[in-house]
């Protein structure tokens, strides 16, 4: 079955402000907000607590198979329960922070995650956030943003929200894995946010969304 339901691709590097847009976006439209980065850090978190080796790709994928991932829709936006536990603000935790990327650098992972990512179509319209949705996931859907800001503003950014993990390695690990990296989307609008407010950044994805047609 081809799903008739509409994909708005936010991408953009950490720290961008992708989630604040794509969350104000989700509400502006009545679409449902995934953020796709929040499977890779479940996977990350549930990994680490039950002790694993973040490099060991093997074990990993085996951890993956062995966990029940289950969405739950709440109010416009989806939680992540492994398990039946809800790990909330973990997923943000600086160890966390720290393995997220070479746990998705992973090729087995990424293939299982995306799959289960496209699966949501089906469900409703969305806003999909992450790094690879225009180029990997949905690379079909016309409304493509790339959120970007410059290094310095970006690290200020996550420092405001308690963050001190290393913004360039992240960066670095993301553009350069070999199975769906960071990349700008060729027919992605692209908004550098280094001088915007939130509220600006949103009015000019709308008002994109609304030359496309998407919204009124």
């Amino acid at each position: 079955m081809v799903p008739s339901n509409k994909v708005i691709a936010i991408d953009g590097p950490a720290a961008s402000g992708k989630s604040s847009v794509a969350t104000r976006v989700s509400k502006k439209t009545g679409f449902l907000h995934v953020n796709s980065g929040l499977m890779y850090r479940a996977l990350t978190w549930s990994a680490l607590r039950a002790d694993i080796d973040t490099n060991n790709e093997s074990k990993i994928i085996d951890h993956l198979n062995s966990i029940e991932m289950e969405c739950i829709k709440s109010n416009d936006s989806l939680l992540l329960h492994i398990d039946g536990n809800d790990p909330g603000e973990e997923l943000k935790s600086q160890e966390v922070n720290r393995s997220v990327s070479v746990v998705a650098a992973i090729k087995e992972v990424r293939s299982e995650l995306v799959k289960r990512q496209r699966e949501y179509l089906l469900i409703s319209d969305i806003v999909m956030e992450g790094r690879d949705i225009g180029s990997v996931v949905f690379p079909e859907t016309p409304f493509k943003f790339y959120i970007d800001a410059s290094p310095e503003v970006r690290a200020l950014r996550r420092r405001g929200e308690g963050g001190v993990d290393d913004l360039r390695e992240r960066d670095k690990l993301d553009s350069s894995r070999k199975v769906s990296p960071l990349v700008i989307p060729e027919d992605a609008f692209v908004i550098d946010t280094s001088e915007m407010d939130l509220n600006e950044v949103v009015e000019k994805v709308l008002s994109e969304l609304n030359n496309k047609g998407l919204i009124t």
